[in-house]
């Protein structure tokens, strides 16, 4: 006996559900918040199974709001700059602060040079927290810092876990900028580098951004969906060699399961 596809259809939609407007809302902003693409309201009809008014009017008020934008044909949307304002706060005052500090700290204590926690945020990494070396030569750069997604280590890393889409779209409005003679500008050799890395399961940044500084980075691994947080290392060259990198890919593997664990932790059980 075949299954009716209208069943099926009905089993696939996403519940976006609440006892207030407020959270059916909120519960809105979890599924378009799931999108690594622009998003339409057709499509978020079919993905909910809502009806179209209501759609229509929720994603007018958070339009509104400036928690989405319309984008390209103007039929479409994704997240706008008050929601991305509001994640990168929500990132850098987390309530699991003292606790990542707490792994970041750790891991400086072991490899003995500094060590950061970054996000991705529209075409830029953010630093989230960082922990500074006690070494006089040192490169210096607080939370909030941003560097550029194509010459950072972690920015390697969420590009080369990106849908093939997203990554082209996001390098076609980010253009990729020559900050020493290392940085890699050409799209192609950058794809290739990204291969290696999704490959390998590490990134490094040998001189590309500033020069003089090296970095290697992993991906916090994510219990739901795909990772936005990366564990790095920078030191100065002379102190860190490209072939020494290896050696702390235990240590940076290690601080990350550790920051997956308090993540996980920090997620109510539904």
């Amino acid at each position: 006996m075949m299954t009716n596809v209208k069943e099926i259809k009905k089993a696939e939609q996403v519940r976006v559900e609440g006892d207030t407007p407020t959270l059916r809302l909120f519960s809105l902003l979890e599924v378009i918040a799931e999108k690594d693409e622009f998003f339409s309201l057709q499509g978020l009809v079919e993905e909910t199974g809502l009806p179209k008014p209501t759609l229509h009017r929720m994603l007018q008020q958070l339009e509104t709001a400036g928690i989405i934008q319309r984008d390209g044909d103007d039929r479409h949307y994704s997240s706008g700059v008050r929601l991305r304002n509001l994640a990168e706060k929500l990132l850098l005052n987390s309530t699991t602060h003292s606790a990542r500090h707490a792994v970041l700290a750790q891991l400086k204590a072991e490899v003995g040079e500094s060590c950061n926690l970054t996000a991705l945020s529209g075409g830029e990494i953010i630093y989230v927290d960082r922990v500074e070396t006690e070494a006089p030569l040192r490169f210096y750069l607080q939370a909030g810092s941003r560097v550029p997604v194509h010459c950072s280590a972690t920015g390697k890393l969420f590009l080369a876990n990106m849908s093939p889409s997203q990554r082209r779209r996001l390098l076609t409005n980010a253009p990729l900028m020559q900050y020493t003679e290392k940085t890699i500008i050409d799209v192609a050799t950058l794809e290739t580098e990204l291969e290696n890395v999704k490959l390998t399961g590490y990134a490094i940044d040998n001189e590309e951004f500033l020069p003089g500084l090296f970095c290697v980075a992993v991906l916090v691994p994510a219990i739901n969906g795909r990772s936005n947080l990366g564990i790095a290392i920078q030191a100065p060259i002379m102190r860190l060699k490209p072939e020494q990198a290896l050696h702390f890919l235990p240590a940076l593997q290690r601080a990350a399961k550790a920051l997956a664990k308090i993540e996980a932790e920090s997620w109510p059980e539904i």
